[in-house]
């Protein structure tokens, strides 16, 4: 099992070495890549020191499975190419996440639609997969109507550049910006670039990939996404209005039965979800479960999830984890 990973020395990449360690991932050899930058230098894993390779060196090597963490220019030249020799990529990128020809998995809910001729598979944005974590089974019982979501996300999500920020803003220092304004006591509500129709990029994804994972184009989906001064990881208030009845007790029961979730709601004992302690965490936490008055079989969540865990890293290894087990590849 030859396995490479594309973006090896970014915030994702350093969290895919860990889980891949901790999940004691099947490796019979690890291909390294990173920018022209870091090629030569070497990255320790399991006792053994790994040389950064270029992205030609690694092709040349045929790896089975490739996880891409390099940004979308980077997959869309180069996933293409793995595919081509045999490999099955695994593209956390937004490159091919709403091609009609590709696959968006959460292994949790749809890894069953993957076949062998799957090469190319999109791993979903981090804040649409702790989203459809807590809401898949939600649907599947109740049929989701239509989802208000408002997102506080994680400088993380944005890379070093913004942890750098962050950091030096902390201590009253300045340094490169990675956002328009400081970031430092601030609540940015500005994620990715804006469209021509008033939302951002990171809005519209939450949108159209809730809808392709749910396989769903009926429901109604609006958004804000909103950067702040944390680094744990993602929180999202949603709010959901179904078409059918619901009790928050088979609300309860549903979520505590889902995987992947794990409930944190006991308001008395100041026990919800919050990005401090979420951060190094597999699951996504659900907390501050209590109908919407304000709206027929409508309902308020409170969702938080490490961003650079299940929302990227450890989502894609899954993926890999279910092609070994189901010979897919």
């Amino acid at each position: 099992m030859k396995l490479a990973i594309i973006g090896a020395t970014g915030l994702v990449g350093s969290v895919l070495l860990k889980i891949l360690k901790q999940r004691k991932f099947p490796l019979t050899k690890l291909i390294l890549v990173a920018s022209k930058s870091s090629i030569g230098k070497k990255i320790n894993f399991n006792r053994k020191a790994y040389e950064i390779v270029s992205l030609d060196t690694a092709l040349k090597l045929k790896p089975n499975i490739v996880l891409f963490s390099a940004g979308s220019g980077v997959s869309i030249e180069w996933a293409p190419k793995f595919k081509l020799i045999g490999s099955t990529v695994i593209d956390n990128s937004s490159a091919w996440r709403m091609d009609s020809s590709k696959k968006l998995i959460v292994p949790e809910i749809n890894a069953h639609l993957l076949s062998k001729k799957d090469k190319i598979i999109a791993n979903p944005n981090c804040s649409t997969i702790q989203l459809v974590i807590a809401l898949s089974e939600l649907h599947n019982k109740f049929n989701i109507k239509r989802l208000v979501i408002s997102t506080y996300q994680s400088v993380t999500g944005t890379g070093v550049k913004a942890i750098n920020q962050l950091e030096s803003e902390t201590i009253g220092e300045e340094s490169e910006k990675a956002y328009p304004h400081k970031i430092y006591k601030n609540a940015i509500p500005h994620c990715d670039v804006f469209e021509k129709n008033g939302y951002t990029k990171e809005e519209i994804k939450l949108v159209n990939e809730t809808k392709k994972i749910l396989s769903d184009d009926s429901i109604s989906i609006t958004a804000t996404a909103v950067r702040i001064p944390v680094m744990g990881g993602h929180s999202e208030a949603v709010n959901v209005e179904f078409s059918n009845p619901f009790e928050v007790s088979d609300i309860l029961k549903i979520l505590k039965n889902t995987s992947g979730v794990t409930i944190q709601d006991d308001v008395n004992q100041n026990l919800y979800p919050m990005p401090l302690t979420s951060e190094g965490k597999d699951d996504v936490f659900v907390g501050r479960i209590r109908r919407d008055y304000s709206k027929e079989n409508a309902l308020n969540l409170w969702v938080v999830s490490d961003n650079l865990r299940k929302g990227a890293a450890l989502n894609a290894v899954q993926i890999a984890e279910y092609l070994i087990a189901k010979n897919l590849l």
